[in-house]
């Protein structure tokens, strides 16, 4: 049992308190890492908010990483969970510079959104990597710590000697006063010069409208300004980390159980209404063309239809089977009869799956392929790796799911980064067409995909035209040549800056000069 907190004192106690913890450490150590977390901050803003997730984010998280290392000490990683996660945020952020596909960039942004504050929490928590509610105890762990430890920025900043408690509130109120006469000076000027015509004119004859635009909208003092207001939130999660306070052990709770004959009842059913429709669906997959066009649908439609939707079921078909197993009660016939038809479901499930596999094959094979169907595919192939876990969980239910599928996940996940979806898809799409299996290719779609794509459209004859689009909602026709030229221009463009290059966009632009 952890020890009750006492009661803090009134407010002029608590700051005592606060300076006393600082001052038991090395208050130089303390404004070296305040500088240095500033300067994380200009990286922040200056590298990801204002270029959004390209090669900016890439040396914003190696940054973050450096600082809580320079910070903490290397024993922050001694766990082997530690470090493969710190692989895994490193990796996905490095595939920031390496690819141009937006839709990898911007689900790779979302999954380092949850990643690395679980990893930077990972200390504080009381509950497993492994735990389902894991998740919900490191981000409340992550506001906290953003939140609570606020003063120790601004009682690091405070400069030691011989100034009394006075003068040193003195000092913190002349800065956040002058922090706020610039803002509300900079946020003034602009609605006064565009309310007055005659006041506008006055300041572009004296030359300040320019000038003040220069020095206080431009994009370094907004950075800067954005910086400082991070500051704060960023040292104090550096504080918390330094200066863990470990939650109780989470106590273990007797889960809900209910009698597992309701559970059976519903499985049955389930499993007996895909018994049917497995049986349409293995006559339609051997009876042939011949046996569908038969009973009035076309092969075609027959064979691009209900592929997602049968993905879709089979995480339904999962979510039921795991949800049976731990909330029924472990004992008697209806138990084990709970167990056979949970393993019934996974294996029907498996059997849709593959269905949707084969539906989505022929499917490929006569349109090509697409990014959705890439990622469909990859899709499925972990779907069937979580069924299969279910399966073994029917078969062992003491066996931990989640804590087998997270990490199959993650690894999944960092897979699908590896492979060159968007040159496979070019590659794929271009050969159906010069070997005539397909009358059209689709340049738009393509060439705006990625960078990847180029070197495969350049194998199409360059004198046809596309339909191009112009920004204004409105189309315009082009040659294919024109079209790799504004794509290499865009690549170009990107990597004349570190902050938005990537090694595709490099690769793409090549020696191209505009």
């Amino acid at each position: 049992m952890c020890e009750e907190k006492k009661a803090l004192p009134t407010e002029g106690p608590v700051k005592c308190t606060q300076k006393r913890e600082l001052a038991g450490e090395s208050m130089g150590r303390y404004r070296m890492f305040l500088g240095l977390t500033l300067a994380f901050c200009l990286l922040l803003v200056d590298g990801f908010l204002w270029h959004g997730p390209c090669a900016g984010l890439t040396a914003t998280v190696f940054a973050w990483y450096a600082l809580v290392l320079a910070w903490m000490g290397p024993g922050i990683f001694e766990k082997g969970s530690s470090r493969a996660l710190l692989a895994a945020n490193l990796f996905l952020a490095a595939t920031m510079a390496l690819g141009s596909n937006w839709y990898f960039r911007a689900w790779n942004l979302l999954a380092l959104m949850v990643l690395i504050p679980v990893h930077v929490t990972a200390g504080l928590g009381s509950r497993p990597w492994w735990d389902p509610w894991m998740l919900g105890e490191r981000y409340k762990l992550l506001f906290q710590g953003l939140f609570g430890n606020l003063w120790a920025c601004f009682a690091a900043a405070v400069p030691e000697g011989r100034k009394t408690e006075k003068r040193d509130g003195r000092t913190l109120a002349v800065v956040l006063g002058l922090c706020g006469a610039v803002a509300l000076v900079s946020f003034l000027i602009p609605v006064l010069v565009s309310a007055d015509a005659l006041f506008a004119a006055s300041l572009e004859r004296l030359n300040w409208n320019f000038q003040f635009r220069m020095l206080h909208f431009g994009d370094l003092f907004q950075r800067l300004f954005w910086a400082l207001a991070f500051t704060p939130f960023v040292f104090s999660l550096l504080y918390a980390m330094a200066h863990p306070k470990r939650l109780c052990p989470a106590e273990e709770k007797k889960g809900l159980r209910v009698d597992a004959l309701g559970f059976v009842l519903a499985l049955a059913a389930v499993d007996g209404l895909y018994l049917a429709f497995l049986a349409v669906q293995s006559a339609g997959l051997f009876g042939g063309p011949e046996y569908v066009e038969s009973l009035g649908v076309s092969y075609a439609e027959w064979a691009r239809s209900g592929f997602f939707q049968m993905v879709g079921v089979t995480v339904l078909n999962l979510s039921l089977t795991l949800a049976s197993l731990c909330l029924s009660r472990r004992e008697g016939r209806a138990w084990r009869g709970l167990r056979q038809l949970c393993g019934l479901l996974a294996g029907e499930s498996l059997i849709l799956l593959a269905s949707a596999a084969w539906k989505m094959t022929l499917y490929v094979s006569a349109y090509g392929l697409s990014f959705k169907r890439c990622m469909t595919y990859w899709g499925m192939i972990m779907m069937a790796l979580f069924l299969l876990a279910g399966l073994w969980k029917a078969l062992r239910p003491d066996f931990r799911f989640c804590k087998w599928a997270f990490p199959v996940a993650l690894a999944g996940w960092l897979v699908i980064n590896c492979v060159p979806v968007d040159y496979l898809v070019a590659k794929n799409q271009v050969d159906r067409y010069l070997k005539g299996e397909s009358p059209t290719v689709s340049i738009n779609y393509l060439a705006w995909l990625s960078f990847d794509t180029l070197s495969q459209l350049e194998r199409l004859d360059g004198s046809r035209l596309v339909s191009d689009y112009d920004g204004n909602w409105d189309y315009h026709k082009t040659t294919l040549s024109e079209e790799l030229n504004s794509r290499r221009v865009s690549a170009w463009a990107q990597c004349r800056d570190w902050r938005t290059w990537s090694l595709s966009a490099c690769l793409a632009a090549g020696g191209f000069q505009p």
